[in-house]
């Protein structure tokens, strides 16, 4: 069964993309803790991060390392955190969150709603900044 972010890298859900190469995307997290969420992920479904072959592992972090780069020249923030919790979704995902204080990335704090315009704008926003 795929998952649901298999559905999205199929072009089945959509989603609001930031950046994608050939064996990666990322996009916003639709239920965010801080403003500028984003997840990146493998296109190759594999459920658990050390799991990965180590280079996927290591291409996977270059790639989101780019879109962090790029998220916080256009979310100003004093660091973009990373977290892989890996509980929610069974697909490796990284989840890359602006942050100016330790509990923006505090995933029990109420998640925020934004309209579709407005997600659509800062995936814009993002997506400029991001250098693949």
């Amino acid at each position: 069964m795929a998952t649901i972010f298999s559905k999205i890298i199929a072009g089945e859900i959509p989603a609001y993309k930031v950046a994608e190469d050939e064996k990666h995307l990322a996009f916003l997290d639709v239920r965010p803790v801080k403003k500028g969420h984003v997840l990146a992920v493998p296109k190759k479904e594999i459920d658990y991060l050390f799991d990965m072959p180590q280079q996927d592992y290591l291409d996977l972090q270059d790639f989101a390392r780019k879109v962090g780069v790029g998220l916080k020249k256009a979310v100003p923030c004093k660091r973009v955190g990373t977290a892989v919790v890996g509980l929610e979704v069974p697909h490796v995902h990284i989840h890359l969150i602006p942050m100016d204080r330790i509990e923006d990335i505090s995933f029990s704090m109420p998640r925020l709603q934004f309209t579709a315009e407005e997600f659509q704008q800062l995936a814009d926003s993002i997506s400029r900044e991001v250098q693949l």
